[in-house]
Parts: C-alpha cells; sequence; structure tokens
C-alpha cells in the first residue's frame, strides 16, 4: 500500500514544497507562541488568575 501512495505522490510535480511549507509553518507557530507567552506581562496574567476569586464581577 505504501508504494502506490509513494508511486502517486513521486508523480506529482512540485509536491516537494508541502512538507517544507508544513513545517515551517508548525515551527514558526510555536515560535510566536513561544514568544508570545515570554512576552506577556505578568501584572496582566496576576489580573487574569484572580478572575475567579474576584467577587466584585459577579
Amino acid at each position: 500500500m505504501f508504494e502506490q501512495i509513494k508511486h502517486n505522490m513521486e508523480t506529482i510535480s512540485g509536491i516537494e514544497i508541502y512538507p517544507i511549507l508544513s513545517l515551517l509553518i508548525f515551527f514558526l507557530f510555536f515560535v510566536g507562541l513561544a514568544f508570545w507567552v515570554f512576552s506577556y506581562k505578568k501584572d496582566k496574567i496576576k489580573e487574569m488568575s484572580e478572575i475567579p476569586l474576584n467577587e466584585d464581577l459577579v
């Protein structure tokens, strides 16, 4: 079964760019996510963590 899939993929021209693009998108997403997490303001995180305990909003 793998031989049939491999043969079909080899006959499509330009198919080799798709795994490279998907890896690049995956990598850039997680780099961006890590940058966002580490650059998020600590006081905003503390404020959001106290929302369930804050009785003023209820």
